[in-house]
């Protein structure tokens, strides 16, 4: 068994921008502590996703720099991989990204939000790339939200190039008279779940994905193992780290490998 720990940090929506900084180095420290090798956290959470009606100050170069290296520093004394979903500020305009950061503190990259939400775009400007990252033995990749949820290839792209988990940082909360799941992937839940589940089995690859915890939330945080069938799942609204083993022998990629299309 060619075993990693992976942990997906299912936290509260922050209250300010320096708050998500705080939840963030605490939610890597206690990862760490539990033996995780990689965290992710949900999408924008440093400083917040601003498109789900809650106030989210706009934040700066400065600012965001500065956190990125506590975060950084964090990740270093924990020695554990992060994946930081944020914001980037670009001669372009403002992306939706991931900073993947190593357990050594150094940056490994971004990966930007490439397929913007059509309510995203008066606010975002949409990336480019789709890259993968290493650490030890693992090779993983990162889709955001709903690039990851509509668009297959986003996923597939990843795993061609040798990616055994892909990640998936997102915010999804819960809308007047929605539907409210208590169990992961009930029928009468939206289609995103079902989703995640097909991203892996049609690539016969870890698919993780991670929101933040808020009630009466249409989707919570959860593996899903190569042959699309689910590992673990966070109990809906619970705030925490949803911590699972998985075996990279089993992400052997094959149906991602066999597929003749880009």
């Amino acid at each position: 068994m060619n075993a990693v720990r992976i942990a997906l940090a299912n936290l509260r929506f922050p209250e300010t921008p320096d708050q998500s900084v705080v939840l963030v180095k605490r939610a890597i420290s206690q990862a760490g502590e539990r033996g995780a090798q990689i965290v992710c956290f949900p999408e924008c959470y440093v400083p917040g996703y601003r498109l789900i009606g809650k106030p989210v100050p706009a934040v700066n170069a400065c600012f965001l720099d500065k956190a990125w290296s506590s975060i950084a520093a964090a990740a270093k004394a924990s020695k554990i991989t992060v994946i930081l979903g944020t914001e980037r500020i670009t001669s372009a305009g403002l992306l939706i990204s991931a900073l993947v950061i190593g357990s050594d503190g150094l940056p490994l990259g971004f990966q930007d939000k490439v397929q913007l939400d059509p309510s995203e775009e008066g606010t975002f400007v949409a990336g480019s790339g789709r890259p993968v990252f290493h650490t030890d033995q693992l090779t993983f990749g990162v889709v955001i939200c709903h690039e990851g949820f509509r668009y297959p290839e986003t996923v597939r792209s990843a795993v061609r190039q040798g990616a055994q988990v892909v990640f998936h940082p997102h915010v999804d909360v819960a809308e007047p008279g929605g539907y409210r799941p208590t169990t992961f992937g009930e029928p009468a839940n939206s289609f995103h779940e079902k989703a995640a589940l097909c991203r892996a089995a049609e690539n016969t690859c870890f698919f993780a994905t991670v929101n933040c915890s808020s009630a009466g939330s249409p989707t919570t945080s959860a593996i899903v193992r190569p042959d699309g069938t689910l590992l673990s799942y966070q109990p809906y609204g619970e705030e925490g780290l949803l911590i699972a083993d998985i075996d990279l022998d089993q992400a052997t990629r094959l149906l991602a490998l066999r597929c003749k299309s880009p």
